[in-house]
Formats: C-alpha cells, structure tokens, sequence
C-alpha cells in the first residue's frame, strides 16, 4: 500500500547548496529509524534501484562498529569508495543533529574523492523514535519502522514519525506472523502526518521498493530544478 498526498513537504533547498567551487552538491537524504527496522536494508534497494541512472555514495552511522557499512559492501551495492563509515562512538542521533561535524566531513570527502554525485544517502544508527536529522545535514528524512515493532508505532508518534518527509512501514510480509493489522498502522500514519507520505514496503516480497526511489527521484527533480 503506498500513501500518498498532494503535499509532498518542503522543496529541497538549502542555504549552502552550492560547493566551494560554485558547483551544486549533493542532494543528501537521510535514513533514521530504530534498530532493526531494516535501514541498511532500505539503503541497499535504493543503490539497486537508482545507481544506473545517477551518482550516488552512501555514509552509515554505527556506534562503535562499521558493520552497516560493510554489509553494504558484501552485498556490492555501489563500488567501495562510494561508501564510508562514521563510528559515532555516542547516540546515534547525536552525530546526525547535535554534533554533525563527522557526518559532515564524510559527505565532503565523498564528494570531493568521487565526486561529482547526484545523491548522498546518509543512514543513521539505530535509534528510537526521536531521532532526527539536523537540516544543516540532510535536505530530507526518510524514517523507518517496521511491523514486528508492533502495530500502535504509527499512533504513539514521535518527532521520526510524524516530520520526516517520507515514512516507510517496513516488512508488511511479516504482518501476520506478529499479529500486525497493516490497515491499522496505515490510517494510524495517515492520521498523524497529515499531509505527509507514507508507504508500505516489504523487501522480501519487492512491494513499496519502486515508491520509495520513485519518491527519492522526485526529490532530486526538486534540487535540480
């Protein structure tokens, strides 16, 4: 099931949208969500189903490890030096809202190593519902949740839920093994995020997949424009 709305949120404009050369940058998109909610899962489709027609690289967030990073690379996604690893060594939303200097300084060096991209996908560590990305990061936040953490998410809300500019219900196939009511969650989602989108996905069974690079081409038409 894909949610959507005629209110797609802000257009992606930033004040330091431009390189020190002159150049556009990146568009960055990031990825929050709580552990094992299948972020660096969702980045991994997303290199699939873009990285034929644009310039992409991805930087991943881990407290004190690189293994989202280095999954991406076992399952050859992108070549290696488009991806790169922050070890937070804190929360995992401190390093994408409070102190953003690493996150930062990997996106520059992305760009200034392999470069020049289209996108950046900066996927978070880990986190709860609270977690959220600096717009002096990122120009737009893709959150993910799944149905294993039980069908009230949508409703209890939090700051992931309710603002990032695209909300991902994620492993709908494992609805009813974990006694989930999609059409639940789906109203649930709808009701708090007004007119924002939403869209159900399952990795394993290819539905939503399309939506959200559909939803991330859109969001490069709008930086580009």
């Amino acid at each position: 099931m894909h949610l959507d709305h005629a209110h797609h949120g802000p257009s992606a404009v930033s004040a330091d949208a431009r390189r020190p050369d002159g150049s556009r940058r990146a568009l960055r998109i990031g990825l929050g969500g709580p552990v094992g909610s299948g972020k660096t899962a969702t980045v991994a489709a997303l290199c699939r189903a873009l990285r034929d027609e644009l310039s992409l690289a991805v930087v991943t967030n881990d407290i004190y490890t690189r293994e989202d990073a280095e999954f991406l690379l076992r399952e050859a996604v992108l070549p290696p030096e488009r991806i790169t690893a922050v070890e937070t060594g804190a929360c995992p939303h401190t390093a994408i809202r409070d102190d953003i200097s690493a996150n930062l300084e990997a996106v520059e060096d992305l760009e200034d190593e392999v470069g020049p991209l289209d996108l950046i996908l900066v996927e978070s560590g880990g986190d709860n519902l609270t977690a959220t990305f600096s717009r002096g990061l990122v120009d737009a936040q893709i959150f993910v949740i799944d149905v294993a953490g039980g069908d009230d998410i949508p409703r209890k809300g939090g700051p992931g839920v309710t603002t990032a500019d695209l909300l991902v219900v994620n492993k709908t196939d494992l609805a009813p093994y974990v006694g989930s009511d999609l059409a639940r969650m789906a109203a649930d989602a709808e009701a708090q995020r007004a007119q924002l989108p939403v869209i159900l996905q399952s990795l394993r069974g290819g539905t939503g997949v399309a939506d959200v690079a559909a939803w991330v081409r859109g969001r490069l038409a709008a930086w580009t424009a």
